[in-house]
C-alpha cells in the first residue's frame, strides 16, 4: 500500500517541515505538496509557485520521503525536472484539456520521474483513458492513476462523487497501472475520509493520497479537508488493512461458493432482462399501432420514484437503483423504437 501525504498547497518552508516532521514514523513514502494550484476563482491562494521546489527538497534531504506536486503545464514539468522532483500529478482541471496533457508529455519523455494521473471533473472514462495513453505514448516509465472523484448531479455526502465501478473499470482497462485514492478531494470534510480509506483498502486499490497540514484552520486553501498529522496516524491505526489475498483453504472454498451463488443470479437476471426487452418491443409495437409517443415521460418518472422507494427499503443506494434502472429503460426506449 503505498501512502502519499502532506498538505494541500505549500505554503512555506516551515510549515513543510512541521508537516514534514509531523509525518514521520508512519509510513509515507511520499510526501506531496501543490506548488501551483489551480483556483476557480481569482484573488485565491495560488501557491509558491517555483520557490516552493527548493523547500520540497528541503523535506526529502531532512525525512527520507520522495516529494511530489502538480504540474498543469509543460513549464511546470520542466522546473520539476530542473530541480530533481521525484514524482509529479496531473490534476482533474488538466486532464480535461487533451493539448495540455500532451504538452506536458513531451516535456516528460523519457525522463524517470513518475507521473500520476487524476481523473477529469466529469465522469468520462474515456477522457482519462486517453490522457493516460498520451503519457505511456511518450515511454514515461512510471505512470500511475489517481482517483479523486467526480462531480455530478446526484447530491450526497461528498464534494466528489467516488463512482467506484468508473475506477475498477479502469483498472481494469490499465492492470499494469497503480490505482491510488485521493479521499481528502472527494470527501470535501476531514469526517468523511476515514470511510473513503476504507474503503479504497476494502476494494484492493494500490494506494492513498492524503491531504495533511500541521495546522489545517489556518490553511491558505482546502482547509476543511485536511487532517493534522496526529490525526492522520490516528486513522491508519483504526483502518482494517486487508491482504490482496490468502492461501487458506476454507477462505478459498467459501468464496468460490459465494461466486458461483454470483454467477447464477447473474444468468438469472439477464434471462429477465431478455424477457422484459421482449415485453418492451411488444409495446413498441403496440404504440406504432395506435400512433403513440414511445416516451411517456410522466410514467417513467413515478416508475422510477417508486424503484428508488422500494431499493431504499432493501438497503439499495438511491444512486445505484436511478443507474440500473435508467439504464433499462434507454435500453427499453431503444427497443420500442425499432
Amino acid at each position: 500500500m503505498m501512502l502519499i501525504a502532506g498538505p494541500c498547497s505549500a505554503e512555506s518552508l516551515q510549515q513543510m517541515m512541521e508537516t514534514a516532521r509531523g509525518l514521520s514514523g508512519c509510513g509515507v513514502s511520499v510526501f506531496r505538496a501543490g506548488l501551483w494550484k489551480p483556483r476557480s476563482r481569482p484573488g485565491s491562494y495560488e501557491g509558491a509557485g517555483v520557490e516552493g521546489l527548493s523547500w520540497l527538497r528541503q523535506v526529502r534531504e531532512e525525512t527520507g520521503m520522495q516529494v511530489m506536486t502538480e504540474v498543469a503545464s509543460a513549464r511546470h514539468a520542466e522546473a520539476c525536472l530542473l530541480a530533481g522532483i521525484d514524482m509529479v500529478w496531473i490534476g482533474a482541471r488538466t486532464t480535461t484539456n487533451p493539448f495540455l496533457v500532451q504538452e506536458i508529455a513531451a516535456a516528460l519523455t523519457g525522463t524517470p520521474v513518475t507521473v500520476f494521473i487524476k481523473n477529469p471533473v466529469t465522469p468520462d472514462a474515456e477522457l482519462w483513458a486517453g490522457a493516460i495513453e498520451r503519457l505511456l505514448q511518450a515511454r514515461i516509465r512510471e505512470t500511475g492513476m489517481i482517483l479523486r472523484g467526480f462531480t455530478t448531479p446526484e447530491s450526497g455526502p461528498y464534494r466528489n462523487m467516488p463512482l467506484w465501478p468508473l475506477a475498477i473499470g479502469m483498472r481494469t482497462r490499465f492492470p499494469e497501472l497503480k490505482m491510488l485514492v485521493d479521499p481528502s478531494h472527494m470527501a470535501g470534510r476531514r469526517d468523511l475520509i476515514p470511510q473513503l480509506c476504507q474503503q479504497t483498502l476494502d476494494l484492493g486499490l494500490d494506494g492513498l493520497m492524503v491531504e495533511v497540514h500541521h495546522n489545517p484552520n489556518a490553511a491558505l486553501s482546502d482547509a476543511a479537508q485536511q487532517l493534522t498529522p496526529a490525526a492522520f496516524k490516528q486513522m491508519l491505526g483504526s483502518l482494517r488493512w486487508r491482504s490482496a489475498d490468502s492461501e487458506e483453504g476454507s477462505w478459498q472454498a467459501d468464496i468460490k461458493a459465494l461466486r458461483a451463488e454470483i454467477d447464477d443470479i447473474d444468468a438469472r437476471l439477464l434471462d429477465l432482462l431478455r424477457s422484459r426487452m421482449e415485453i418492451s418491443r411488444r409495446i413498441g409495437e403496440s404504440k406504432r399501432s395506435h400512433g403513440v409517443a414511445i416516451l411517456q415521460t410522466g410514467r417513467w418518472e413515478a416508475l422510477l420514484a417508486s424503484m428508488i422507494e422500494d431499493g431504499k427499503a432493501l438497503g439499495l443506494s438511491e444512486s445505484f437503483i436511478r443507474r440500473v434502472f435508467s439504464a433499462i429503460h434507454d435500453e427499453s426506449i431503444r427497443v420500442q423504437g425499432k
